[in-house]
C-alpha cells in the first residue's frame, strides 16, 4: 500500500483488506451467535457502509435479512452539522430485532438523530455494528455493540468511505497524510 491521491489530498495506508476482513469475521461471529434463532433486520446506512455491509452479511450464518436507508451529514472532509434523510426506512420494524449497519462513528451525530427515529416504531431490539469509532471526535456518545476499529480523529477514505464522491472503491482504508 503506497501513498495514494485523491482530488487535491494524499492519504497514507492505513487499514489493510486483511485487518479489515479479520474484525468482520470477529464481529459476525458474535452476531451469529447473539442472534441465533431471532432472524434479525440489518440495516445498512448508505453510501458509505455498503462494502462493510455486503462483506458483514455475506459472514453471517443465521437467517436474516438486510434493507438500506440513506442518511447524510458530510460534504468534502467535513460534517454539515446537519442530517439528510434521503432513502427512508421501508421495512416495518416493530418487534423484529434490528442491527444498524454503520462505517463510520465520529461526532455521533447522524446516529444520535436517526436512532430515536428507530425506537419510536419499537423494535425488539436495537444494535450498532460499526466498522470505525473516532472517540476524541464523538460529541453524542453512542452505545456501539460490535466495533471494528478504534481510530483517531483523522479523516480517511476506502473501503465504502469516500473524498467528495471518490475512493469509495479502493478496497483498504486510507488516512488524510499530515501536511
Amino acid at each position: 500500500m503506497a501513498i495514494i491521491k485523491v482530488k487535491d489530498l494524499e492519504f497514507e495506508p492505513y487499514l489493510t483488506r486483511e485487518n479489515i476482513k479479520a474484525q468482520i469475521e470477529r464481529i459476525a461471529a458474535q452476531i451469529n451467535k447473539d442472534y441465533e434463532g431471532k432472524r434479525p433486520l440489518f440495516v445498512a446506512i448508505l453510501n458509505g457502509s455498503f462494502m462493510f455491509a455486503a462483506d458483514l452479511f455475506k459472514e453471517v450464518s443465521i437467517d436474516a435479512e438486510i434493507c438500506f436507508i440513506k442518511l447524510a451529514s458530510y460534504k468534502g472532509t467535513k460534517s454539515t452539522g446537519q442530517v439528510i434523510t434521503a432513502i427512508g426506512l421501508d421495512q416495518d420494524i416493530h418487534d423484529r430485532h434490528v442491527i444498524i449497519i454503520e462505517d463510520i462513528v465520529d461526532t455521533g451525530k447522524t446516529l444520535n438523530e436517526f436512532l430515536p427515529q428507530l425506537m419510536h416504531q419499537q423494535p425488539a431490539s436495537l444494535a450498532l455494528a460499526v466498522l470505525l469509532h473516532k472517540p476524541e471526535a464523538t460529541q453524542y456518545p453512542i452505545a456501539i455493540n460490535y466495533l471494528g476499529f478504534t481510530i483517531p480523529n483523522k479523516f480517511v477514505l476506502g473501503y465504502g468511505l469516500d473524498y467528495d464522491g471518490l475512493g469509495r472503491n479502493i478496497p483498504e482504508i486510507y488516512q488524510l497524510k499530515e501536511q
